[in-house]
């Protein structure tokens, strides 16, 4: 009986997919923790990442870089409009395209909310040396 209960901790020790689902676990409640008083979710929070280094993308644009789907991303947005941390505009040229744009609100907190983000990955990272991290996120973008 103990010999197979041992087995069964082992199997879960070797499956890749239940060590990145516990790793997900703890990094995502790391920065949930940390942007939830802002009232931003991790994903609002990469959208106005995407924004700030490009003001006036289409949603499409948005939804490509985040590697989002557009029924996704257009809940996202609408949230983050009725929550004043964007503003979205039809383009003059294509009224088919939307583009979004920072609210004053956005651009002021914009530095923190990014110094959240780094804070929360130098904490999860910190156990690992300079060559571990740059092979975990090569890794992670090859799995992606």
């Amino acid at each position: 009986m103990r010999r197979s209960a041992n087995r069964v901790v082992d199997v879960y020790q070797d499956c890749i997919v239940f060590l990145l689902a516990k790793a997900y676990q703890k990094a995502h409640a790391n920065i949930k923790k940390r942007l939830n008083a802002y009232g931003l979710t991790p994903v609002q929070t990469l959208v106005l990442e995407a924004v700030v280094s490009e003001e006036g993308l289409s949603a499409g644009d948005l939804a490509g870089k985040l590697v989002l789907d557009s029924a996704t991303l257009s809940g996202v947005l609408d949230r983050m409009a009725e929550k004043d941390w964007i503003s979205k505009k039809t383009d003059p040229d294509d009224k088919r395209v939307l583009r979004i744009y920072l609210t004053e609100k956005a651009k002021s907190l914009s530095e923190d909310l990014f110094r959240e983000r780094e804070e929360a990955n130098r904490e999860i990272l910190r156990d690992l040396s300079l060559e571990e991290r740059l092979l975990l996120k090569r890794l992670l973008r090859d799995i992606r």
